[in-house]
């Protein structure tokens, strides 16, 4: 699909962009939410824009840098949805568990996403009708498919690195057996993606382009991105730009509206 490749070297681009200051001694600044940002984080947003600018039609873009700069969908209802630098504070932390999340909504729904880590030299791309894949340091795009749990197995569980709660650890009890991974930005949703790991539950506040491109990948993987209510995260109203707790899972027999009910 053109328009996947097309957005895969803006990705990367940006993630170009992104090392160029990673290599350096750089300031970190503080936002109004008091969440951090670097100078990493304008430099690919400016990348991005720029880039998405030249692609056509033009269509609106939100992004974590610049929200206010987004006017409202299209009436074709499809927009760009954007991080520039999704995992600042692991980008601080210089452990390289941070990406460029690019992803094109439509009717509400990720239809394109690409999860771009620069410093892993990994993408995980997909899109509706074309599938989900992982291209590694090697340029081999290689096809992606969540895992199936089996019962007997002990749970593989992805976390963040920077958001851990006591909430959580509680979901952890119930589930009873478990590896728990630590991981930082959308890499986790990647990780259920490919099948690395069966269940990412984010029991905490996220934005809406901290999700979508992942979710992109991860729903054309076979898995699911749903609400505690059952039903995928939605980013048809972007004017409320904080996603609701939500769980990633792949294939298995454990209902998890009814278990995450219980939180």
């Amino acid at each position: 699909m053109k328009l996947l490749q097309e957005v895969e070297a803006i990705a990367r681009e940006a993630g170009a962009a992104i090392m160029g200051v990673y290599a350096r001694d750089f300031s970190v600044q503080e936002k109004a939410d008091q969440s951090p940002l670097t100078e990493a984080d304008a430099v690919a947003h400016a990348v991005i824009v720029t880039r998405l600018m030249g692609l056509r039609p033009v269509l609106p873009i939100l992004s974590d840098e610049a929200v206010g700069d987004f006017h409202g969908i299209g009436e074709d209802t499809r927009y760009w949805l954007v991080d520039p630098l999704d995992g600042t504070k692991e980008f601080i932390k210089r452990n390289g568990e941070f990406t460029v999340n690019i992803a094109l909504i439509e009717h509400g729904r990720p239809v394109l996403g690409v999860v771009y880590a620069p410093v892993l030299n990994v993408v995980y791309l997909a899109a509706e009708g074309v599938g989900a894949f992982k291209v590694g340091a090697d340029g081999v795009r290689v096809p992606i498919r969540v895992a199936t749990h089996a019962q007997a197995s002990p749970w593989r569980v992805v976390g963040s690195r920077s958001h851990a709660g006591d909430t959580l650890t509680r979901l952890l009890q119930q589930l009873g057996s478990h590896e728990l991974i630590s991981m930082g930005s959308s890499l986790k949703l990647c990780l259920v993606a490919e099948g690395s790991a069966d269940v990412y539950p984010r029991l905490g506040l996220t934005s809406l382009w901290d999700t979508a491109a992942a979710q992109c990948v991860v729903e054309q993987a076979g898995g699911r991105v749903i609400q505690l209510t059952g039903i995928a995260l939605s980013y048809a109203d972007p004017t409320v730009v904080l996603n609701p707790f939500f769980v990633v899972h792949g294939k298995s027999a454990v209902n998890w509206t009814d278990l995450l009910g219980t939180q």
